[in-house]
């Protein structure tokens, strides 16, 4: 199924409406867990949440945007812009194995 990127920047001074909207928005994408490949906050140089960037399976661009669209943090006005792109993996190799880590490494943090 084709990939697309969902890249959503916040409006200014939003941080109450995102933090209100939260678990509406978690509970949203629980439900498509099954098409997520990757989701998570875009952050400032502060570490601050100033958006949102899914990387989630759709079978068409249409799709993809009418679940934008209906994300509740979308429904609550808190994007100034949100933008559906398709998007393809090159690196690493989607076919490529995953390199263990050598042993004695610590697990990442």
């Amino acid at each position: 199924m084709p990939i697309f990127a969902i890249h959503c920047i916040d409006k200014p001074m939003q941080q109450a409406l995102r933090q209100a909207t939260r678990p509406q928005h978690l509970a949203y994408l629980e439900q498509a867990i099954d098409r997520v490949v990757v989701a998570g906050p875009l952050l400032d140089e502060n570490g601050e949440p100033i958006g949102s960037m899914l990387l989630m399976e759709f079978p068409d661009y249409r799709s993809a945007v009418a679940f934008a669209a209906d994300d509740p943090y979308a429904r609550a006005g808190l994007f100034a812009s949100v933008a559906v792109t398709a998007w393809r993996q090159v690196l690493p190799r989607p076919e490529a194995p995953v390199p263990e880590a050598p042993p004695g490494t610590p697990p990442p943090r």
